[in-house]
């Protein structure tokens, strides 16, 4: 029934949809993971199944630094 049917089959505006989708999921939890301290490209684990969701049950527990307003030194 799907004899051939194999990744390479979609065309280039699925791929510009995935990758749109894909920045669009990136970039905010690179921004957070920065401001944890972490490496914005630690943002790529939300790709990978069950690490995913065993890193942000991760971050969400961890220690974050906390921000001092300037008002308060």
């Amino acid at each position: 029934m799907m004899d051939g049917w194999i990744m390479w089959n979609y065309g280039w505006d699925h791929w510009m949809a995935f990758a749109v989708i894909a920045a669009i999921l990136l970039y905010p939890i690179g921004r957070i993971l920065g401001r944890m301290g972490l490496s914005p490209f630690w943002s790529i684990v939300m790709f990978i199944p069950v690490l995913n969701l065993i890193a942000l049950w991760v971050i969400a527990f961890a220690d974050w630094p906390s921000y001092e307003s300037p008002a308060t030194h």
